[in-house]
């Protein structure tokens, strides 16, 4: 099946709902200095471009998290190739290019170093079968996406990601979907990106609706924490801290240098880690993206925003730490992220008698992480009144690796994807574990995700200040108000 996009035509594959186009160019491949600036708009080309397979992603190393197999999120690792700034678009088979049905944008995470639209949880086809065009997308990683540089851009992942907004906005109608009926998603880094798109001025108008699963309103470095990392990445590399000197570096020595940025100390005497130590990048921002939705930014944009109820636990149990945490590393855990560590365990030892170390470690870790930063992300949004705010709590608990693993980081997307019969999810080191997942949850929180697109209402109560309406997703899934807001106003 053949598309013509404004820079030239494309030719898809049927798939068995779904009319799918992979590797479509949506920004200029980012090669030599050129990594390190804006992106630039792709040539035309002539002829019909081959979209039936997929193409090169983002220089990134190989991921691994312990003994949990996390193959099906990170993907294959690193397929090089200079034009990787592409994206994937799945229609439903039968759309006429007229159609104009809602669209959803979703950019995956990775911990702003790995991920792409090989990773195979991203497979569109349900999205399609459901009457929603799905387009995942490609942007810079690393040191070219997110290193703060002298004489380059801040955050150049993120503006690949308004890139490709702009290209959904000029070509996304010839395959059925409405420009007008955006919805920006996104999950851990990914999510993060797209509370700071709501947040950017750039980027109005791109999207009407956002989804943030598992990102955080407060997840940006400030310029003093970045140079940090520049300084570090910069004598590991032996060359001066400035854009020229890393342009001549090429992209295989700036992926295996990463690893000598772990460890860096991000603490200034105003502000912790947000990401705690488990990354090295993140965006280089003035403002917090919550800060900014509460000065006003994104306020015509509908937002969905949640996390998983034992975020945490994807840091531990893959790694047999979970149930090995003292008492020792609940209190490093909490000195790590807030002023007061001592009070902050002493409210959740109070609101959680009978926790285990490492499930206190873990709580602290995964509000540290997203679940705070998501709170006043929804809060701030809330406060305008002009656009709707919904959360989600994801409980469905996996049984992998012995049950440990729980509601951890990322289980909830094979169920958003209608995925859960991927078979890399299953087994006892796998996302999803040994066992079948309940039969009807992932057919319902997809749906949930498709009536957000299409009408802006997942179908559950809105969220406010003080009730904090929040669809609890597992079980029956029911409505709770404030769900932990004893241990949450405890953060400053």
């Amino acid at each position: 099946m053949d598309v013509v996009t404004a820079q030239g035509t494309v030719r898809g594959r049927r798939g068995d709902d779904s009319v799918v186009f992979l590797n479509i160019p949506y920004a200029a491949p980012p090669v030599g200095a050129g990594r390190f600036q804006a992106p630039r708009p792709h040539d035309p080309w002539t002829g019909t471009r081959d979209a039936t397979e997929p193409g090169p992603n983002a220089p990134q190393s190989e991921r691994k998290l312990g003994r949990l197999d996390m193959s099906p999120y990170f993907g294959p690792g690193w397929i090089s190739g200079d034009d990787y700034l592409t994206l994937n678009v799945w229609a439903p088979e039968t759309a006429a290019a007229d159609a104009r049905l809602p669209v959803l944008v979703f950019v995956h995470g990775g911990g702003f170093v790995a991920g792409s639209t090989r990773s195979p949880l991203y497979d569109g086809a349900a999205f399609a079968r459901d009457g929603v065009v799905l387009v995942t997308l490609n942007y810079r990683l690393g040191i070219p996406g997110f290193l703060h540089l002298p004489g380059a851009p801040d955050n150049r992942g993120l503006l690949d990601v308004i890139a490709a907004l702009r290209w959904v906005r000029e070509n996304i109608a010839a395959f059925g979907g409405d420009p007008g009926t955006v919805t920006l998603s996104g999950q851990s880094a990914g999510a993060t990106i797209v509370g700071a798109v709501l947040a950017t001025p750039e980027a109005e108008g791109l999207f009407r609706r956002a989804i943030v699963q598992s990102g955080s309103g407060l997840g940006a470095f400030t310029t003093e924490q970045a140079a940090r990392v520049t300084r570090a990445a910069a004598a590991a590399l032996g060359i001066e801290a400035r854009a020229g000197s890393f342009a001549d570096v090429p992209d295989r020595r700036l992926v295996e240098v990463i690893p000598e940025l772990s460890g860096i100390d991000l603490r200034t005497a105003t502000h912790y880690d947000p990401l705690i130590g488990l990354s090295p990048f993140s965006l280089v921002l003035d403002q917090q993206p919550a800060d900014a939705v509460a000065a006003g930014r994104g306020a015509a944009v509908d937002l969905m925003a949640g996390t998983t109820t034992e975020e945490g636990n994807l840091y531990l149990a893959p790694f047999e730490t979970l149930s090995s945490s003292t008492d020792a590393d609940v209190t490093a855990a909490a000195t790590r992220s807030h002023p007061e560590p001592g009070h902050l365990v002493e409210t959740y030892r109070k609101a959680r008698p009978l926790a285990s170390s490492g499930e206190l470690r873990s709580a602290i870790m995964g509000d540290a992480l997203f679940r705070v930063g998501n709170r006043r992300l929804a809060d701030a949004h809330a406060a305008h009144r002009s656009s709707a705010t919904y959360v989600y709590s994801f409980a469905w608990r996996s049984p992998a690796l012995g049950g440990e693993l729980g509601a951890a980081h990322t289980v909830e997307l094979p169920f958003v994807f209608d995925a859960t019969a991927l078979p890399g999810l299953r087994g006892p080191d796998a996302l999803l574990g040994p066992d079948e997942p309940p039969a009807d949850l992932a057919a319902r929180t997809h749906a949930s995700w498709i009536a957000f697109a299409t009408t802006g209402n997942p179908g559950w109560d809105r969220y406010d200040v003080p009730r904090r309406a929040t669809m609890i997703v597992g079980g029956e899934g029911t409505v709770a108000d404030d769900p932990r807001g004893d241990e949450l106003r405890a953060w400053p």
